[in-house]
């Protein structure tokens, strides 16, 4: 199989830069696989689960917050909010941040606070979602 270049950064650290043999993205309209010599595409990640395979087949699960991704020529680039291995995931905060928020959205707040919040919902379920799914 086909190798890519692929460079993972979160906004707090960089996570990996070499080649890889596939890499799916969570978008809003579901996972995007991304192999080698793919069309060049620009495009939005959501909270989900980000899974990378490394050239000795080895694969990788993380936690990806919102984003994005640029492919072109053969190089894929992948910008998130933030990102986590499950064995980083803390489950405790998880549920913690996931009753917060939904206690938030009961509450009268502006249109820009209301969607704060369900972004903050989002991730912390995801968090939950890949801690008990991939530990």
């Amino acid at each position: 199989m086909a190798l890519f270049k692929v460079k993972i950064l979160a906004a707090d650290k960089p996570f990996y830069e070499g080649e890889a043999l596939s890499l799916i993205v969570p978008t809003v309209n579901g996972q995007y696989g991304i192999l080698a010599h793919h069309s060049n595409t620009l495009g939005a990640t959501v909270p989900g689960l980000l899974k990378i395979t490394y050239p000795d087949n080895r694969e990788e699960v993380l936690s990806v917050s919102s984003g994005i991704f640029k492919i072109e020529h053969n190089h894929v680039l992948v910008l998130v909010d933030s990102l986590e291995r499950p064995e980083e995931i803390d489950i405790n905060r998880a549920k913690r941040e996931a009753d917060e928020a939904k206690e938030a959205l009961l509450q009268k707040m502006s249109r820009q606070e209301y969607y704060s919040t369900q972004a903050k919902l989002a991730r912390a379920l995801n968090r939950l979602k890949i801690k008990s799914n991939y530990k």
